[in-house]
């Protein structure tokens, strides 16, 4: 059997190294290298530019964290776009809420969304729903064309840097903060606290735009950096409203209204770090 080994570079002195079972498809888009492939230990996984987006083991972490925390502090979420997430897990997610009627996939890059159909069904399915519209265009430029009209947006992009860097900047919470209805929540993954430089400034950028704002924390064993941070920002709601009458009943396999409430309590170090 060949020892075929995939690693991620976290820093320069910090990587990871993943054994591969089978390579199943590589390509180079206009936007990025596209891999998907087969581990023992993360079952099928989406690289992109060599570096993990999802597993089939433990996406459903990244993905439901990311989409609940927001959903479920919103008393009446109608209406929500998704900036990135091609993969389609937060998609699934979100439709677990019978209140949403429509969900906007912008997504830059098509195959990305191709390439997950075909290989990462059981994350990409919920992309076929009449409830979702999926636009291949760039979100930094999308979300400028509206002004309240959305009650929930989460940006699921890819780790600050390189072209994703902007997702992360001043104006473009602004213009999210435009495009959110008046009660409008946002939520943002930011990455790791411990290894990402451009976490704290994410967290601040955000904290200047809203007037609730808070990082909320997970950890998913294929981001190999502990914890890994998602930021809310909201126009009016707090981080522990979650709506009793609408309390999840969908199957989620690690999001709890404890575990909402518990993610916003910050480590001292990750609280220092912020302030």
């Amino acid at each position: 059997m060949l020892d075929i080994w995939f690693t991620e570079n976290h820093t320069e002195g910090y990587r990871v190294s993943w054994r591969v079972d089978k390579i199943l498809y590589t390509e180079k888009s206009p936007f990025q290298e596209i891999a998907v492939i087969e581990s023992p230990d993360l079952g099928r996984a989406l690289l992109l530019n060599n570096m993990v987006q999802t597993t089939t083991r433990f996406e459903f972490i990244y993905h439901e964290m990311i989409a609940h925390v927001p959903l479920m502090m919103h008393p009446r979420p109608k209406r929500v776009i998704i900036i990135g997430g091609g993969d389609g897990g937060t998609v699934r997610e979100v439709l677990k809420h019978p209140a949403v009627e429509a969900v906007e996939l912008v997504e830059i890059d098509e195959r990305v969304i191709e390439i997950s159909k075909e290989w990462l069904p059981e994350i990409s399915f919920a992309l076929g729903s009449h409830k979702v519209n999926i636009l291949i265009e760039d979100g930094l430029k999308y979300v400028k064309r509206y002004s309240s009209r959305y009650d929930v947006i989460i940006v699921d992009c890819t780790d600050p840097g390189g072209p994703s860097l902007e997702l992360f900047s001043r104006g473009f919470y602004q213009d999210v903060f435009q495009a959110l209805k008046d009660d409008g929540i946002m939520v943002s993954q930011t990455g790791s606290p411990t290894f990402s430089p451009h976490f704290k400034q994410a967290v601040e950028n955000i904290r200047q735009v809203f007037p609730h704002s808070k990082p909320y924390l997970t950890s998913e064993p294929a981001y190999m950096a502990g914890f890994w941070t998602f930021t809310i920002g909201s126009k009016e709601y707090k981080f522990d409203h979650i709506n009793a009458g609408r309390v999840l009943t969908a199957d989620t396999r690690y999001y709890t209204p404890e575990i909402h409430r518990a993610a916003f309590v910050l480590p001292k170090y990750i609280d220092q770090l912020i302030k």
